[in-house]
């Protein structure tokens, strides 16, 4: 050949056609020719920096954005996990439901992992005391203990919430929009007529009662009155069960004030010895 030193060589180890032409690929900045300058044909590592195509999501079926260098199939195990709308996904991420309580931590687990101070959910990497900065000032008390607690706890609330009802229930409207509660407190809060004033004009109380109303309306609110006046208030008696966990958690309670007394006494002789030992 008279120019041995013009075109390349193409870089395909299959190839190595000499190319006057040479084309570099913009991928891997190798040469090659004609046939294998296309990223299919000479199989470039480094396609995947200038692909600009969107991945999609196998099972969604909808289209996941990334940047430039990321790798796809790491941006689809993602949306997998985290938003992907399938039911094999969602039935994947349904049994993953147990999420650390440690601030920050996004971890979830399949069963919880219950911190035996503060009775908590956290992950395996955070399960220990000193991993999620445990408060340690409380006693910690066994799961017998805090369930008791948790059950007193519900069943005080309950309780409150059926008194209230109750409450709600016995000043329940009368026929005429006013209630019987108002009526009776209404009744006790008039004042006295002095007995100078005349008989004349003082009304009767079955008149007003009676004004605008036939006998037979009188007569049905009057019993209705009598009848919300006589209805006992009903305290929702408590189970042998919860009163034996509301025994459990006043002990716990009067066990954790005690404790906290003779801590404050140990303080307090501590102080003692060393104001003793400095004088």
């Amino acid at each position: 050949m008279e120019f041995p030193d013009l075109g390349e060589h193409c870089s395909e180890k299959t190839c190595k056609r000499l190319d006057f032409l040479p084309m570099k690929c913009d991928a891997c900045r190798e040469i090659f020719c004609k046939d294998h300058i296309t990223y299919a044909n000479h199989k470039c590592m480094s396609s995947y920096q200038k692909d600009v195509q969107v991945p999609v999501c196998p099972l969604c079926n909808i289209p996941i954005p990334i940047k430039r260098g990321e790798m796809p199939d790491i941006k689809v195990g993602e949306h997998i996990d985290s938003d992907c709308k399938s039911d094999p996904a969602q039935r994947k991420r349904k049994i993953f439901t147990n999420k650390c309580s440690k601030g920050g931590c996004k971890q979830k687990e399949m069963m919880r992992v219950t911190c035996d101070q503060c009775h908590l959910n956290y992950c395996l990497k955070h399960r220990h005391p000193l991993d999620h900065d445990c408060n340690t000032d409380v006693k910690p008390r066994s799961k017998s203990g805090h369930a008791a607690a948790l059950r007193a706890q519900a069943a005080s609330s309950s309780s409150a919430s059926g008194s209230s009802s109750s409450a709600s229930g016995h000043s329940r409207p009368v026929s005429n929009g006013i209630s019987t509660n108002s009526r009776s407190h209404s009744s006790g809060s008039v004042p006295r007529i002095p007995t100078s004033v005349s008989a004349q004009n003082v009304i009767p109380s079955s008149a007003s009662f009676q004004a605008g109303l036939t006998e037979e309306q009188a007569l049905q609110r009057a019993l209705e009155m009598s009848l919300a006046d006589s209805r006992p208030t009903v305290q929702p008696a408590l189970s042998p069960q919860e009163q034996e966990d509301l025994a459990l958690a006043q002990a716990l309670a009067a066990s954790e004030e005690e404790f906290r007394r003779q801590q404050q006494r140990q303080q307090g002789r501590e102080s003692k010895q060393s104001n003793c030992s400095l004088s």
